[in-house]
């Protein structure tokens, strides 16, 4: 019983953080009036794609949790989520699209390194994390376009 309370533990606390801080930095009109690339997806999409991707984060930190709470694969994801939590309040609350492509730079190279630490001890936890690297990826080339067009 212990485990899944970790587990809903964990779910609360990335879902839990990732709304919160998404609500407390909606996009409002400072970034409607944004020059956006062709390839920018609607603001509709945002929402359930990171609702999925923040419970299979969540799940990752579990499974690494349950192996090594303590162990280095757990202070890379402690720091990936640390960067992804304040990753919006760079871009959309200071609006400094710049700092936030430092960032998510930063992100991407954390969750690239969690995969790799997770891979020889847990494949799963790896996996949970790859949909998450192409998103970030594809949000790292749409943040410098952003920055670069503004």
């Amino acid at each position: 019983m212990h485990r899944y309370l970790a587990l809903a533990i964990f779910i609360a606390l990335v879902l839990g953080g990732g709304t919160v801080i998404g609500l407390m930095t909606l996009p409002g009109g400072w970034y409607a009036g944004l020059a956006k690339p062709p390839f920018n997806p609607p603001n509709w999409i945002f929402a359930p794609v990171w609702t999925l991707l923040y419970i299979m984060v969540a799940v990752a930190g579990w499974r690494t949790w349950q192996r090594g709470p303590r162990s280095a694969t757990m202070t890379v994801w402690f720091v990936q989520l640390a960067l992804n939590f304040i990753w919006s309040p760079a871009f959309f609350g200071a609006h400094r699209p710049g700092a936030a492509l430092a960032i998510v730079t930063a992100l991407l190279a954390a969750i690239l390194a969690f995969i790799v630490a997770s891979w020889p001890r847990d494949r799963a936890a790896a996996l949970l994390f790859v949909p998450y690297a192409a998103w970030v990826a594809f949000a790292t080339v749409l943040n410098g376009a952003i920055w670069h067009l503004n």
